[in-house]
């Protein structure tokens, strides 16, 4: 028998609760929880508004000619994947790429650093969403001893500079950074493991996530803080809450690029 926990209720919960998403959200388990049931519904009506505005986005983008890079970076788990998702999921396909490179292969260990994602670069009209970029170098190939500290001071020499060339190419570049906590990040591994749908995400590097949380955090700062520059600010979206951090990504998108309904 289903439960249901009382909670004075205004007009508009009524009206949320009695349509079909709420209705659906309302009897999906089996103790009936109206405030969560709110929350969700609420949720996905704004969600569901802006996805609408990143499909006139998206159009304004292809009329116009415009190229759009968006880069996720973040600490493992922090929800990079799940936003990507949540801002494409109803845009149109052949107009946008997800990009999450492998390791270098032995001929790109000896190119330009750089060179690779420069050949994943979008062509006029195109979105191209990067879950993680050119910021691995930054963090996590130093904090995981995968490039030499030559490398890395190479890099950090030459990334801004990168940066300011592809955008006077006529390009939209924003860097979002996904923060969690430390706590949080642990919650969400545990989560991972348990699930017999999710335990392929858990990698060797993401065993050791917590272990060198103190490492990452030192890479991190000095990443944010020195490639923060004027032609390509870094946004920091506070992640312990998925759902808050999917809204304010997508909104942050919606004010920066210029479209046209």
């Amino acid at each position: 028998m289903k439960t249901v926990k009382e909670i004075n209720l205004t007009a508009e919960d009524l009206k949320l609760l009695n349509s079909k998403l709420g209705l659906r959200r309302l009897f999906s388990s089996k103790n009936i929880d109206l405030e969560k049931t709110l929350r969700e519904v609420r949720y996905e009506n704004n969600l569901l508004e802006r996805q609408i505005e990143l499909v006139k986005l998206q159009t304004w983008a292809i009329k116009n000619n415009k190229k759009i890079v968006i880069l996720f970076e973040g600490r493992d788990a922090a929800g990079k994947g799940g936003a990507i998702r949540r801002i494409a999921s109803h845009i149109n396909p052949r107009y946008y790429r997800k990009v999450a490179l492998n390791k270098p292969t032995e001929d790109e260990q000896g190119q330009w650093y750089f060179q690779r994602y420069v050949n994943e670069l979008p062509k006029p009209g195109k979105i191209i969403f990067f879950d993680r970029s050119w910021y691995n170098r930054a963090v996590v190939e130093p904090v995981n001893g995968f490039c030499t500290e030559e490398e890395y001071k190479t890099f950090m020499n030459q990334v801004n500079d990168f940066e300011k060339m592809i955008i006077q190419s006529d390009l939209y570049l924003i860097k979002f950074y996904f923060s969690i906590s430390k706590e949080e990040q642990q919650k969400r591994f545990d989560e991972i493991k348990k699930s017999d749908l999710k335990r392929w995400k858990m990698s060797a590097v993401d065993e050791r996530a917590q272990e060198l949380w103190y490492e990452y955090t030192k890479y991190k700062e000095v990443m944010l803080k020195d490639t923060n520059s004027e032609h390509a600010p870094w946004v920091i979206i506070q992640a312990n809450k998925k759902t808050e951090a999917r809204l304010a990504a997508i909104d942050h998108l919606l004010k920066t690029i210029p479209y046209k309904d």
